[in-house]
């Protein structure tokens, strides 16, 4: 097996970690759990990130962007409309299907602003806030900039992410 560069292992810490916080959240989470998982030595993990809420950030930064760009591509050469409506809860609905952990690491993130503003730390609602704001913006382009539709959109995108992070299936409620 080749050896990898340190940003290759600074995306296998960020993939790691989305996994690990999605599932524990902030403080259940061990930078031991990250390291374990991604065949690392917490020493090595502390020279690539250095502590754990950089991680964390890293993770919600990650898990943000790559929810924008799969609405991004989804809508990517449509008009707006009906049709990048629906190509991009296909989009979106494929992928918290494979990897529910992006939208649990979100989730994660969105429960973590509360208990950090509450302890004077303002960065982890600034990543999260401006994450969401981008997600919105990228959705409400797509969807020719009407605040009715883009609303309905994230509305119904709430639900199925309700659903999911209680573990009910996509028809659930139907």
């Amino acid at each position: 097996m080749g050896r990898f560069s340190a940003q290759e292992r600074r995306d296998g810490v960020i993939r790691a970690a989305i996994v690990e916080f999605a599932r524990a959240g902030y403080h259940g989470t061990t930078t031991a759990s990250i390291a374990d998982r991604v065949g690392v030595t917490q020493p090595y993990l502390f020279r690539l990130f250095p502590d754990k809420k950089t991680i964390f950030v890293a993770a919600l930064l990650r898990s943000a962007e790559e929810t924008r760009l799969a609405f991004e591509r989804a809508a990517d050469g449509m008009e707006g409309g009906e049709r990048a409506f629906q190509a991009m809860t296909t989009a979106y609905a494929q992928l918290i299907s494979t990897r529910p952990e992006t939208l649990l690491m979100q989730m994660q993130g969105y429960a973590a602003v509360a208990a950090a503003e509450a302890r004077g730390d303002d960065l982890i609602g600034e990543v999260v806030r401006a994450g969401w704001t981008r997600i919105w913006e990228t959705v409400h382009l797509s969807l020719g900039a009407d605040v009715d539709r883009t609303t309905s959109f994230f509305a119904c995108g709430m639900l199925g992410n309700t659903r999911t992070a209680m573990g009910l299936p996509a028809s659930a409620g139907k």
